[in-house]
């Protein structure tokens, strides 16, 4: 089977109904950044940050994955698939893929605040028990903060993404802006030659070697599927 990798932005879960961060009307606008997605804002204000992140997984129960979601989980059938998510939501999962590299951590996770990667520290929120409060506690003692990587820190499973990127036979980019370093670097290690999509309503700033599918996720990949069961099966 080829080996698939695609990078997910918070485009694919846009459709879904995830309020995306950098968009018009995002999240960006209603609270700065700086207040809620950085270590700085959790020393200065941890309620704050953990009612943020309450909210966001309430937002996100509400909501199901969509066919970009689907259409991934449907290739394991034809493909090797491996997805690399910017994304913090739980969708792929619930699409059903198998395979799921998180970038910038899980919104239904929560850690310890003096070790966030320290794996015997983080706990999976249930559907039943979604809100952290402050005094709730890691086992090391530490206030349970949201295991999300925030700005200013460092990405720890950006290794484990650029060896899969490198070993690719073919690279789907959906949903991103291709801003966000350390993210957007990884198209630099899929190997020459290997063919490249990238699927946005938007214009994305891309090689002129990746073909381009401008439309939403699911029509996107409704699209895409079929052409890469045709030439690549």
């Amino acid at each position: 089977m080829k080996k698939l990798v695609v990078l997910t932005g918070a485009g694919i879960s846009a459709e879904s109904g995830i309020s995306t961060f950098r968009d018009a009307g995002g999240l960006w606008e209603q609270y700065p950044v700086e207040d809620v997605a950085t270590p700085e804002g959790w020393y200065r204000n941890p309620a704050l940050v953990t009612q943020f992140y309450n909210e966001r997984r309430k937002q996100l129960l509400a909501v199901n994955p969509n066919y970009g979601h689907i259409a991934l989980k449907e290739l394991e059938e034809y493909f090797d698939v491996t997805i690399i998510t910017q994304n913090v939501d739980n969708l792929h999962e619930r699409a059903g893929s198998k395979r799921i590299v998180h970038l910038h951590g899980e919104l239904m996770k929560v850690c310890s605040s003096k070790e966030p990667n320290n794996e015997h520290y983080i706990q999976t929120l249930s559907s039943n028990n979604l809100e952290v409060k402050i005094g709730d506690m890691a086992k090391d003692g530490s206030q349970l903060r949201p295991f999300i990587v925030w700005f200013g820190e460092a990405v720890p499973k950006i290794e484990e993404a650029v060896n899969y990127c490198e070993q690719a036979d073919i690279f789907i980019i959906i949903g991103t802006s291709m801003n966000v370093y350390p993210a957007a670097g990884l198209i630099h290690y899929v190997p020459r030659n290997v063919p490249i999509f990238l699927i946005d309503p938007n214009q994305v700033l891309v090689p002129s070697t990746v073909k381009v599918i401008q439309k939403g996720a699911s029509e996107g990949m409704k699209e895409l599927k079929k052409l890469l069961i045709e030439e690549y099966v």
